[in-house]
């Protein structure tokens, strides 16, 4: 699809909300504003979108700004009906005409966005895609969590008064984590002691918890990508919390265009960065999905400890003068050829 002025009539533009959603009809040639709904983000409101356009244009297509977010309803609701709905970002402020700011501008300026755009993009899919986002958006949290809880214990241990200190310092911070969640307070122990035992043992039984809970979410993680796409999982350096992120970026054959889109989209596309007679500088890419590049970053260093092919590559690129992050760069560019290679072309039935 290079254009939607070829296969459509009308753009129905929607600007989305957490309570209401603002529509705008354009004319796919002209971009005259043809009209305008504003809903509620109800089931009743969905079809009363619908309703709107039944009837009046038939060759329409909807561009919808947050299709996982606020209007992942009503996306839901159009895919279902196979209406043709173009994802969009929501816009920068900088980017609005003299910062004019209302629904139904928005709404207008997203379906003229959709209809100058080169080339376009779908929603994500739902489903199993949706389901590792949902859970590795749980185990994210859950390992923030204990990770701030241990740091808090293992400070918490460097100050405490001297009967806690001594059952707790010399020991490996797991082990220190399991005889906090036994503590158990004493009478003769001052006001500070006791609370501070208290708090310990609230920290460590939090951290147990929560990693328990981060491991549970890796389970049914690794059971979603065994059963959707267990190929990912024989590359070497592809765990399920990488092969779930990847796949998460990815979501289905046709939604990036390319290897190259797929490389930018991981933020591993290398950025020119020449001046004068120098024609060879590159710089970081730091745009994209930042966890499908810190996935891609995890890939290069277990390869890079592992994989004899690749250490052999890092020693050749070092000897010719280029820096530790200019390698990985480059050995994440190769990754993401790969995969993508992978996904779109699978080795499974």
């Amino acid at each position: 699809m290079t254009s939607l002025t070829e296969i459509v009539d009308v753009v129905i533009g929607v600007d989305t909300h957490v309570d209401t959603h603002t529509a705008a009809a354009v004319h796919a040639r002209t971009g005259a504003v043809l009209d305008q709904l504003t809903v509620a983000t109800t089931v009743d409101g969905y079809q009363q979108l619908l309703d709107f356009a039944d009837g009046r244009w038939q060759l329409r297509a909807w561009a919808i700004e947050g299709t996982g977010g606020h209007g992942a309803g009503l996306t839901r609701t159009l895919v279902a009906r196979e209406e043709l709905v173009i994802e969009l970002d929501r816009p920068e402020r900088a980017h609005r005409r003299h910062g004019a700011k209302s629904d139904p501008l928005d709404a207008i300026r997203a379906a003229r966005e959709a209809l100058s755009r080169p080339e376009l993009g779908t929603p994500r899919a739902a489903g199993d895609r949706q389901a590792l986002s949902v859970l590795l958006a749980a185990r994210r949290s859950a390992v923030d969590g204990y990770t701030v809880a241990m740091r808090q214990l293992f400070s918490l241990v460097i100050a405490a008064p001297e009967p806690l200190r001594d059952a707790l310092r010399g020991h490996p911070l797991p082990e220190m984590v399991t005889i906090a969640a036994k503590l158990r307070t004493r009478s003769s122990w001052d006001t500070e002691t006791t609370t501070t035992a208290t708090v310990l043992k609230t920290l460590a039984r939090r951290v147990q918890g929560l990693r328990k809970e981060a491991d549970e979410h890796e389970k049914q993680i690794l059971s979603i990508v065994k059963s959707w796409r267990p190929d990912l999982l024989t590359q070497l350096g592809v765990g399920p919390i990488v092969a779930a992120t990847v796949l998460c970026a990815w979501s289905h054959p046709g939604r990036v265009r390319s290897e190259a889109a797929f490389a930018m989209l991981a933020g591993v596309a290398p950025i020119p960065a020449n001046s004068g007679q120098v024609t060879t500088r590159y710089r970081l890419n730091r745009h994209g999905d930042r966890q499908l590049n810190r996935a891609l970053h995890t890939v290069v260093l277990s390869r890079q400890r592992y994989d004899q092919s690749t250490r052999d590559y890092t020693a050749r690129r070092t000897a010719q003068g280029k820096t530790p992050r200019e390698i990985k760069r480059c050995l994440k560019r190769y990754i993401a050829r790969d995969l993508y290679r992978l996904l779109e072309h699978p080795t499974i039935a």
